[in-house]
């Protein structure tokens, strides 16, 4: 399925704003309502739209620690990474996980309760004989910018 510009606004005003009514979205996009309902269903079925989720304020809730995590593998063999794979993706506190190019093979996010918990983590993973060679952690300090959109509008001009 071809994405033509209306689309992308869709999608750029849903990332926006989730719980955006059909007729205030359909009113940004300028469309009527029921077609504008229709382009999201096809978005839906087609796989363009994910789902839909809250933003969670996590300073609200209390004090977490966010760390980076560089992993170079022992071997570069198609079963080393599905094992690797296979291990970190059941743990909870790791919500990213990215095969990188450069001197690493992945590129990890935790967010854990404190130091104590990362360490923990990246002990048992250690421990697991999954192919760890080595690891590099880098604790955030701060986080000046985080964004939860992509920039729709910017990868694909309207």
């Amino acid at each position: 399925m071809k994405l033509d510009r209306i689309d992308i606004k869709i999608l750029h005003e849903l990332q926006k704003n989730g719980r955006i009514t059909n007729v205030e979205l359909a009113e940004l996009v300028n469309l009527s309502p029921s077609p504008c309902l229709m382009r999201v269903k096809r978005l839906q079925t087609e796989g363009y739209i994910d789902g839909y989720s809250a933003q969670i304020n996590m300073r609200k809730l209390g004090q977490t620690l966010t760390v980076f995590t560089e992993v170079t593998l022992k071997n570069h063999r198609q079963i080393d990474f599905a094992r690797f794979l296979s291990a970190v993706e059941k743990v909870d506190q790791l919500i990213e996980c990215h095969l990188v190019s450069g001197g690493y093979d992945y590129m990890l996010k935790f967010v854990t309760a404190d130091i104590g918990e990362y360490q923990t983590i990246m002990e048992r993973l250690t421990d697991m004989d999954i192919g760890i060679d080595k690891y590099f952690s880098f604790v955030v300090l701060k986080s000046p910018i985080v964004r939860s959109h992509m920039p729709l509008t910017s990868l694909f001009p309207l």
